[in-house]
């Protein structure tokens, strides 16, 4: 068995180095003090409430996938609404950020320790139709602020909702309603 005391000075300090880079990689893409909460690869840390998908690059029904650094929300026929949660819950003030792009009238949301944030093609399907940054079928961001157990939502900049009244805790969480929707970047960092 290896131990910290058998390795070489040397050796342990490559790890050490290794293991830093690492978490580095893993702070979001160099946002600091963000944590990934999607990997890109697989729906590790992901799952529905009755069910964790880690290692899954989709989830057993096929309505979630991992594909190309995306977390994908597939088209089903006959509609059902389906929603896949974080294994995690969030209790303390944080920022979220993520980017996602909506297939025509497409519509899902974003769970923010349970409240629904609407995010589809907003100028389709609403609420927010009168977006000035908004970009239908290319790519968007949502970034979420919770201080206090209250939202502030903003789109490409501009507010969705600025005071969204949230529980003391729970997960986020992704719903899939109607069309393509796709997810990237999935980021949050504790404030």
């Amino acid at each position: 068995m290896i131990t910290k005391s058998t390795l070489p000075p040397f050796v342990l300090s490559i790890l050490i180095t290794m293991t830093g880079i690492q978490s580095r990689a893993a702070d979001a893409e160099g946002e600091e003090g963000f944590v990934s909460l999607f990997n890109g690869k697989d729906l590790t840390g992901w799952g529905y409430r009755t069910n964790q998908f880690d290692g899954k690059t989709q989830s057993d029904d096929g309505r979630f996938t991992a594909t190309n650094g995306m977390l994908v929300v597939n088209p089903r026929q006959p509609r059902l609404v389906q929603s896949i949660w974080t294994t995690r819950e969030f209790s303390n003030d944080f920022v979220l950020k993520l980017e996602f792009r909506a297939a025509v009238n497409a519509d899902s949301g974003i769970f923010i320790r349970k409240p629904q944030l609407q995010c589809r093609d907003y100028l389709v399907a609403g609420p927010y139709k009168q977006l000035k940054n908004y970009k239908p079928q290319d790519w968007n961001e949502i970034v979420v602020t919770v201080k206090d157990n209250v939202a502030h939502c903003e789109c490409n900049g501009e507010v969705l909702e600025d005071a969204l009244k949230l529980p003391p805790s729970g997960p986020i969480g992704l719903e899939g309603d109607r069309g393509q929707m796709e997810y990237r970047r999935i980021r949050l960092k504790q404030l």
